[in-house]
């Protein structure tokens, strides 16, 4: 069983943060799921559930009740998290999906780049 770490200052658990392949403002597609397929931005990542909110992916209706007196309540669509390893980094010059791999750039640092199509991401 994994131990998780325990803050200095008064023993609580700490959240666990998973080594992500993808970041804010990446374009990814889906390639596992009910969207299977589309392609879109991610808005935010979840590190420590290794999840992800893709923008347009995995819309999810939501009921909220009127919060004031003579107000109407709606019904507000959000985008629902999704496992990071459901999503791959997509080139939008080429319009492929490729895996990713690390590589050195002019100025010696280490940068992402797609396998497929040798683009560098960062």
């Amino acid at each position: 069983m994994a131990a998780k770490k325990q803050s200095k200052r008064n023993g609580t658990k700490l959240p666990q943060r998973y080594k992500m392949h993808v970041k804010k403002g990446d374009t990814v597609q889906v390639i596992a799921g009910r969207d299977k397929g589309k392609v879109g931005e991610i808005l935010r990542t979840i590190p420590q559930e290794s999840r992800v909110i893709v923008k347009g992916i995995n819309i999810k209706t939501k009921h909220v009740k009127p919060q004031q007196e003579g107000e109407s309540g709606q019904i507000v669509t959000v985008e629902a998290p999704i496992h990071s390893s459901n999503v791959m980094l997509y080139s939008t010059q080429q319009k492929i999906a490729s895996r990713i791999c690390y590589t050195l750039n002019d100025e010696g640092r280490k940068v992402r780049m797609l396998k497929k199509t040798g683009e560098i991401i960062d």
